[in-house]
């Protein structure tokens, strides 16, 4: 059974950014909860080169059907060229937190 609610990966360069970026997504009503995971080390290829980066990392709970919108809205404010944006389905939650995802959108 799929479920309607997920939670988004992002990662971005810095607070500033991820503040930023959570910000205009609780505004907008496209998360109910954003938390920001402070220095984390991202190892990855990018344009044939090896690349260590310090970076925050966002979980973005909500509503699967909030995703287009709240996909463009990262596009638009990520400075990256091809910003992380990956969605997990929350299979299982507590429903009261459940309903409260609701409720924020």
């Amino acid at each position: 059974m799929p479920t309607a609610y997920q939670i988004i990966l992002c990662t971005c360069l810095d607070k500033d950014t991820a503040e930023k970026i959570a910000g205009l997504l609780i505004e907008a009503r496209l998360a109910a909860c954003v938390n920001i995971v402070p220095n984390i080390t991202s190892v990855y290829r990018w344009q044939g080169q090896l690349e260590y980066a310090e970076e925050q990392l966002l979980l973005i709970k909500t509503r699967q059907d909030a995703y287009p919108l709240l996909e463009a809205m990262i596009k638009k404010h990520h400075p990256y060229q091809i910003p992380e944006i990956i969605a997990v389905p929350i299979e299982r939650g507590l429903p009261d937190y459940l309903h409260w995802i609701d409720s924020c959108h």
